[in-house]
């Protein structure tokens, strides 16, 4: 009973890294289709995310048996409630992905303003989704603790790209045609919040990675 529950839990972490890879892919898709304006990432930033909602469905009914015809121990018992909470922060992770893709779809092809803090910013958080799953199928509990520090950077990085888009957003009210140019902008503004909260629910994984592994959530270890 045992060695199947334990190919049961090996299935698990193999379906939560195709699940977060997704994610990668969705972002990475989404994120070439802004600034590099690729041909066919938005169709396929698309495609991700509805792989990622069928994967949560896969993931929560093998959670279910395994919980329904397995009676874990404690320990167990952490491993897969963790991973239920988790599957749903990488369902949103897909959803924004694809959110900035929709908005890339109808946006007008301008330069996208320099510094590059929306690209790093980008890069930065997709490397926490990468980080947080890799985390929790090594069990790595100092990674884990990385990506929930790392969440300040992307807050900061935020408060960047905001202030450079409202400058650049003050100058376009100069321009022959402030309405257009403005709105780009605020497309731009709204993609960063998006990738904020790919920050956050990035976070939210490593948080439940913690408590798998300690039993405590990060904030009553501290």
């Amino acid at each position: 009973m045992r060695n199947r529950f334990d190919q049961q839990l090996a299935l698990l972490n193999v379906e939560l890294v195709t699940m977060g890879a997704l994610c990668e892919e969705a972002l990475v898709y989404a994120t070439r289709a802004l600034f590099q304006r690729e041909e066919g990432m938005i169709t396929r930033a698309e495609e991700a995310e509805a792989q990622i909602d069928q994967k949560e469905k896969d993931i929560e009914n093998l959670c279910m048996k395994l919980l329904l015809q397995q009676q874990p121990v404690a320990r167990d018992l952490r491993i897969i409630s963790s991973a239920l909470k988790m599957i749903s922060d990488m369902e949103r992770i897909g959803d924004q992905a694809a959110d900035i893709a929709e908005i890339v779809k109808y946006m007008e092809d301008h330069r996208i303003p320099g510094p590059d803090h929306l690209r790093e910013m980008s890069d930065f958080a997709a490397g926490m989704v990468t980080a947080s799953i890799n985390s929790f199928v090594n069990k790595d509990l100092e990674l884990a603790k990385k990506v929930i520090l790392d969440d300040d950077v992307v807050d900061d990085y935020f408060e960047k790209v905001k202030s450079d888009l409202i400058a650049e957003i003050a100058q376009a009210g100069q321009t022959d045609d402030p309405v257009r140019n403005g709105q780009f902008y605020l497309d731009l503004l709204m993609i960063a919040k998006y990738i904020e909260r790919i920050g956050d629910h990035a976070t939210n994984i490593a948080e439940w990675v913690v408590y798998s592994i300690t039993g405590a959530h990060p904030e009553e270890t501290n």
